[in-house]
């Protein structure tokens, strides 16, 4: 750790940060290694770690969006983190901020200060936003069980994504309208989640929602977004088929979507993907849909041995996943879920590991220097060609 805080040192003295007048950090692009290529303390060997190898460089050279989930607070407060999202994103998706329990602390009432935070500090720094999410059975706030009801639901629903895809209409990339609505485990034929919003409104809440977004934001793509779809294990190929056939029921029923998005929360003691997420993928680009890496994260928790090898299996996972999903044309936009380890919520009490140390899982470590998972993530990006997805 001691050679890590000196590199965080070096990293905080190459940091050009302003604080405007509003109290948005305005960050200067920083490089976290030596201007002329030269290794420092938590790079992987021999490579090149100057400003202009950092992951938004390299995507932006070949038409890609790569970025991660953010802290509307950490982007104000902590110079470091700002520095380290305006330099290394140029697309960021809310962790929370846009989510019901953040927005509307009460049935009548909206607060916007977080959501507002972020697309700000990425409109001073020329990055896009993904806005996560309009419509979940979680993350909802305390009013709601006692307040919505199978009268109003739809009602909440409608006027609820109204008024938050409006406000932000025109400024965003994409919306996950839906989130996590699939789960075979729930018996129905089909598939759907017993959530609130299927047992008060029914089916239906899914194409309400995607109608209502596309009315409230005319430019933003809309888009379903799942877990646990990405290995080609029974429950997740099943899960992954069902998710496919809502897709179909949408499209058939005239409700718009553009995108799918596969959050890619990973495990580095797991069989990789393979053929049949790839072949998904296609089928989507075959009925004209995007396909989004919105969450990725690569998990170590029963990886033992040395931190240098608990990152070494991590970085091969996300090198592997990465560079078979960036190859196929519809796949445009790649995030990962945080930017550190430092603020991962992979190291909460429910998934800490067994020997107490805290997880690994992202291309930033707690001390905001590289990984070997940063060195792959470029790796896969410098593999795709230059295309655009019309």
């Amino acid at each position: 750790m001691a050679a890590e805080g000196r590199s965080r040192r070096d990293f905080l003295r190459r940091t050009a940060v302003t604080v405007a007048a509003g109290g948005l950090a305005t960050v200067l692009p920083v490089a976290y290694g030596e201007p002329n290529g030269k290794r420092k303390a938590g790079d992987a060997a021999g490579v090149d770690a100057s400003e202009s190898a950092s992951l938004r460089a390299h995507a932006q050279a070949r038409g890609l969006l790569v970025g991660c989930a953010v802290i509307p607070e950490k982007l104000t407060g902590e110079p470091e983190y700002a520095s380290l999202v305006a330099h290394q994103a140029n697309i960021l998706v809310p962790e929370n901020a846009m989510k019901w329990a953040a927005l509307r602390p009460a049935p009548d009432r909206f607060d916007f200060g977080g959501a507002d935070t972020i697309v700000q500090f990425a409109r001073a720094h020329k990055q896009r936003v993904r806005g996560h999410n309009l419509c979940w059975h979680e993350a909802l706030p305390a009013w709601f069980a006692s307040t919505v009801t199978k009268e109003n639901a739809a009602e909440f629903l409608t006027k609820h994504i109204e008024t938050v895809a409006g406000r932000y209409a025109g400024k965003l990339q994409a919306w996950d309208v839906v989130n996590e609505a699939i789960d075979p485990k729930s018996g129905r034929p089909d598939g759907l989640r017993k959530s609130p919003w299927l047992e008060m409104i029914g089916p239906e809440y899914i194409d309400l929602a995607f109608r209502t977004a596309r009315k409230a934001d005319g430019t933003a793509l809309l888009t379903y977004n799942d877990y646990g779809i990405e290995l080609d294990s029974p429950d997740q190929t099943a899960k992954r088929e069902a998710v496919m056939a809502l897709v179909r029921r949408m499209q058939a029923s005239g409700t718009p979507i553009d995108a799918v998005g596969v959050q890619s929360h990973l495990d580095a003691s797991t069989k990789l993907p393979g053929a049949g997420l790839q072949q998904f993928v296609r089928e989507l680009a075959k009925m004209g849909l995007q396909v989004f890496v919105t969450e990725m994260d690569v998990n170590d928790r029963k990886i033992t041995g040395t931190v240098e090898g608990r990152d070494q299996a991590v970085a091969e996972v996300y090198r592997n996943y990465l560079s078979m999903m960036l190859l196929e044309p519809n796949i445009n936009v790649a995030l990962t879920w945080g930017i550190s380890d430092r603020y991962t919520w992979l190291n909460g009490p429910k998934y800490r590991r067994a020997d107490g140390q805290p997880e690994r899982p992202l291309p930033f470590n707690a001390d905001y220097n590289p990984t070997p998972a940063f060195f792959a993530v470029r790796t896969a990006i410098d593999k795709r060609q230059l295309r655009i997805w019309h």
